[in-house]
């Protein structure tokens, strides 16, 4: 009959299935994402609460709501803003030399010679080391005034031992970074040299332009938004390094190397202030989200410039 709205036998049964596999196709992640913010976004918010306390943990009882005080103490600390400025001098040299050695790197990989595959493979190594191990590593074994490598190769010319960590700390800290980043920096690099139109580089040889020329006129321009990717994705990365200056100076000599995280952690974990770490921390967070976001901005132009422009 036309007015019968009888459903199926079955097909209440039927529609569960249907559904859940329609779920699971519209959001195959939502476990994964629910994971992420219960793991992250949980004890971020529980960071924000304890922001606006006054909560020290040599002080028996709990903590005491005192708004925005904590953040007022943060903009007003001189030791906040020294480690913003070592924070900023950190990246920056670990970015610009790091990319200094990557392009050359990256230009004698690019080309056929014997053993090229262990050489790529032995140049990429240092990026696949923890940063724990590698400040480790150079404290110990490369810098050691006594047992150190660089040390005993410069007594062969006859300079006397130094103890580099505690005489030119940043230097140190910057060395190791440098030489852990370069890989990265080499392989961004190397696949914009391997993206190149071969068919231009062959009308640059017909046109009887030399292996100068052409690397001048074509290949810098058509690299030019690789290393600015390398650059911000480097950038990113570094603000955000703690490992290697635990391991190698503590953020010492006096806060030579004391940069924003290892400030939060002394604050956190040294100095027990969970409001004023806390506080240091939401605003360490939102400085790097905002550096992230202008980076991607930048990133999103440089690769889809072209695009537009041809629309």
């Amino acid at each position: 009959m036309a007015g019968d709205t009888t459903v199926p036998a079955g097909a209440g049964a039927a529609a569960g299935p249907v559904a859940r596999t329609t779920w699971r196709r519209r959001w195959p992640l939502l476990p994964a994402l629910l994971y992420t913010v219960v793991v992250t976004q949980v004890p971020f918010l529980f960071t924000v609460l304890y922001s606006f306390q006054s909560w020290n943990l040599v002080r028996p009882g709990p903590g005491r709501w005192v708004g925005l005080a904590n953040y007022a103490n943060v903009f007003t600390d001189s030791a906040f803003r020294s480690a913003v400025l070592v924070e900023t001098e950190m990246t920056v040299l670990a970015v610009v030399f790091a990319m200094a050695l990557g392009v050359p790197l990256a230009v004698l990989l690019d080309r056929r010679f014997p053993g090229r595959g262990v050489a790529r493979t032995l140049l990429i190594s240092p990026f696949l080391i923890m940063p724990t191990v590698a400040g480790l590593l150079w404290r110990t074994t490369m810098l050691d005034p006594v047992y150190g490598i660089v040390s005993e190769v410069l007594s062969w010319c006859g300079v006397p031992a130094t103890d580099f960590v505690s005489r030119f700390p940043m230097a140190s800290v910057v060395t190791v970074l440098v030489w852990q980043w370069t890989p990265f920096m080499m392989l961004i690099v190397l696949a914009g040299l391997q993206s190149q139109p071969a068919d231009v580089l062959e009308a640059a040889r017909v046109d009887g332009a030399g292996p100068w020329t052409t690397f001048r006129w074509i290949t810098v321009p058509h690299l030019r938004r690789y290393v600015g990717l390398g650059v911000l994705l480097g950038a990113i990365y570094l603000v955000n390094t703690f490992d290697v200056i635990y391991m190698m100076t503590q953020g010492g000599p006096g806060t030579r190397t004391t940069n924003l995280p290892y400030y939060v952690y002394q604050r956190a974990f040294l100095g027990f202030d969970v409001g004023q770490a806390s506080a240091l921390g939401v605003v360490t967070v939102a400085g790097t989200i905002v550096v992230a976001s202008v980076a991607l901005r930048l990133m999103f132009t440089m690769f889809s410039g072209p695009e537009r422009k041809a629309r």
